[in-house]
């Protein structure tokens, strides 16, 4: 009875070494499972059948002489020092008003008629003192004569001589503000004063925005207009980060608004914004070579710029799949099995992607046709 007690006892924990190492051994098998597919994640094995209906086919990193072409975005924009508020030397009332906004006007086209009694008295002054300056005039003269024989005195000439600086001083002046107000003050005289001035365009352009209306009073400082000089048209782009080392100033590139993409216009990059903003992009600033009335101020346009080409390592666009924001291409290994290798790529044209530090791909057989499909089939098998 004691014997078989103790054969119970040696049974029992028999069995609890067993189940114990069955555990390690269950451990270890599931570690190196987990190890194995670690290892083989970025690897896909296809069956005979499924590499005939992939129809996949290999290719080699090749040099290749490639051009970069960089698509921008942005709006057409005016330079500050082409923006213009016109408003009247003197205050008034408009008389009349010969634009509407968004016309087209030439320089030195009426925009306005104001009227003011002001004008008339400027006129007279004007005429007045023309008048006093020319009797000061013959005074001087007379003055001159008579204190070269000493039958008037030095102080008299002198007062003459005051007299006239003074009035022709005065007349400078007032001539000066009616130039500023578009009179001609040497074609004057009391037959051709008039109460009205016109308010003229001191370029071509357009009209942004007409701030007043017939019959109302304006002082000085008041704006009438705001006029646009198309010659100040920037166009303003954005340009992403990794892009912003191949926009210079100087480059020539070509634009085009949504509407006409067909009617693509010349343009030149006059500068480069240092700076990355928030969005991720920099600004570049171009000019048209030559003003197109297609592009107005706020207008959504694109832009195309051309790099000129470098010799580099490049492969198929189609070797080249991206997942999760990152590149990749296949290895063919052989026998029906493709290991994924990420890459980074530089500029593309219509055939091929550039390969930076590419050398490592040399002499290995790349996914040509068929490396979209292989990455859909990794991520299933990964999921």
């Amino acid at each position: 009875m004691h014997f078989k007690k103790i054969y119970i006892y040696s049974l029992s924990a028999a069995m609890i070494l067993s189940s114990c190492s069955g555990k390690k051994e269950e451990e270890k098998t599931v570690y190196e499972n987990k190890k194995f597919a670690q290892k083989k994640e970025n690897t896909v094995h296809l069956s005979e059948k499924q590499m005939q209906s992939v129809g996949v086919t290999t290719t080699i990193i090749q040099n290749r002489n490639m051009e970069k072409l960089i698509r921008l975005n942005g709006k057409a924009e005016i330079a500050p020092s082409h923006m213009s508020s016109v408003s009247s030397i003197m205050g008034g009332h408009i008389k009349s008003i010969h634009i509407i906004s968004g016309s087209h006007f030439r320089k030195g086209q009426v925009l306005a008629v104001v009227e003011d009694p002001q004008f008339i008295q400027l006129q007279q002054d004007y005429l007045v003192t023309k008048a006093q300056l020319e009797s000061a005039r013959l005074n001087l003269n007379r003055q001159k004569d008579l204190n070269s024989s000493k039958a008037s005195s030095d102080k008299t000439l002198q007062t003459a001589q005051a007299d006239y600086s003074t009035l022709n001083a005065t007349l400078k002046g007032l001539e000066e503000k009616l130039r500023i107000i578009g009179i001609h003050a040497k074609g004057l005289n009391s037959g051709s004063i008039k109460s009205r001035i016109n308010i003229y365009a001191p370029f071509n352009g357009f009209v942004s925005k007409i701030l007043v209306n017939n019959g109302q009073y304006i002082n000085p400082a008041d704006t009438l207009f705001e006029l646009i000089d198309p010659a100040g048209l920037l166009l303003e782009l954005k340009v992403f980060e990794n892009d912003i080392n191949d926009i210079q100033t100087g480059q020539e590139i070509l634009v085009y608004s949504n509407e006409n993409p067909e009617l693509k216009s010349n343009a030149k990059i006059v500068s480069v914004v240092p700076s990355i903003e928030n969005g991720g992009a920099a600004m570049a600033v171009a000019k048209l070579s030559s003003a197109n009335s297609e592009f107005v101020k706020g207008m959504y346009i694109n832009a195309e710029v051309s790099i000129s080409g470098r010799n580099t390592l490049g492969l198929p666009n189609e070797s080249v799949v991206s997942f999760e924001n990152k590149n990749y291409v296949f290895e063919d290994l052989g026998k029906g099995t493709y290991k994924m290798i990420p890459v980074t790529v530089g500029i593309s044209d219509d055939q091929f992607t550039e390969i930076l530090k590419g050398d490592f791909l040399k002499n290995k057989k790349i996914v040509q046709k068929g490396a979209y499909s292989l990455l859909m089939m990794l991520k299933n098998k990964a999921e």
